[in-house]
């Protein structure tokens, strides 16, 4: 049972397309700060076409083009290629583009700001980069019951893209508690393709014996797959790829559901399919939620 819409969102495919792009019209090397998204196929064949994946711009040779991920960067990192003089194309996905914006502008304004968010995550550490002096990560409620603020009066809060929904309402409404005057996005920060496979996911893990997610380990939205199906009770498993199924997993299963992270590629669920196959005679189900039309303008140095 296929969940739909599953595998990539409109940000990766503009980020993985920036650094196609870029191959195509230079040749190699293209130098990308960071995974450029969170999947190890798609830094491997990227890697294979001449791509170099650094994690510190004094990695990059001075002078050269580096490539901003799809999770954004910090003011100071682009201090930093500045001065180094570093050709920047940034491929940030606009909806984190759009969070960036709210940090600058709501701390502007005097809040303090509450960040949700899982700490070390780059898309985290380039929104705290924003206003260091007036954020505040909460990755938890436990979080949200202890944060101590300045003023509670002058309190606004932001979210990574790629959370649980239940979860970050969850916290919200603990600080909405804690601070009445508590102020936040005009709209969510959690991004559409995350809200959207999160309830592809609930319509499939409802049947399912099994459920199996198609993301790299350090991908959060694919990571909040696996805990969302888990919380409603169905056997859930994260896989790189086909070869990580283990039969033990499915040797009860009559319905296995299937779904993929926005930064996992098709082919690889297609992989899936054909090894599940393998196995003894089997039948396709997609139930699709919502269809996804968003499309995001690359960047002018790509274009």
């Amino acid at each position: 049972m296929l969940a739909s819409p599953r595998s990539f969102c409109a940000g990766v495919e503009r980020a993985i397309e920036v650094v196609e792009r870029l191959l195509d019209q230079r040749g190699g090397p293209v130098y990308v700060r960071k995974q450029i998204v969170h999947n190890r196929h798609v830094v491997a064949g990227l890697e294979a076409r001449g791509a170099v994946f650094v994690d510190e711009l004094s990695q990059v040779p001075r002078e050269a083009t580096v490539v901003f991920s799809a999770h954004g960067v910090s003011p100071a990192v682009r201090a930093e290629a500045k001065r180094r003089r570093l050709a920047v194309v940034d491929a940030t996905c606009p909806l984190v583009t759009k969070v960036h914006a709210e940090a600058q502008r709501f701390a502007a304004r005097g809040d303090t700001v509450l960040l949700i968010g899982h700490a070390g995550h780059e898309e985290v550490e380039g929104t705290l980069g924003e206003a260091p002096a007036r954020t505040v990560l909460v990755q938890s409620v436990e979080d949200a019951r202890r944060v101590r603020v300045p003023d509670p009066s002058r309190v606004s809060y932001l979210t990574q893209t790629t959370l649980r929904v239940e979860e970050t309402a969850e916290v919200v409404a603990v600080l909405r508690d804690r601070f009445p005057k508590l102020r936040g996005p005009a709209t969510d920060d959690i991004c559409y393709a995350t809200t959207n496979r999160q309830d592809a996911l609930r319509s499939v893990a409802a049947d399912a014996d099994v459920l199996l997610v198609v993301g790299s380990a350090n991908s959060s939205n694919s990571v909040r797959l696996v805990e969302l199906a888990r919380r409603q009770g169905t056997p859930a498993h994260l896989i790189d790829d086909a070869h990580d199924i283990r039969p033990s997993w499915l040797a009860e299963a009559n319905v296995i559901g299937l779904t993929a992270g926005a930064s996992a590629p098709p082919r690889l669920v297609e992989e899936v399919i054909a090894a599940l196959g393998g196995l003894g005679p089997l039948t396709v189900e997609e139930r699709e939620t919502t269809h996804e039309t968003t499309h995001f303008t690359l960047p002018l140095a790509v274009r």
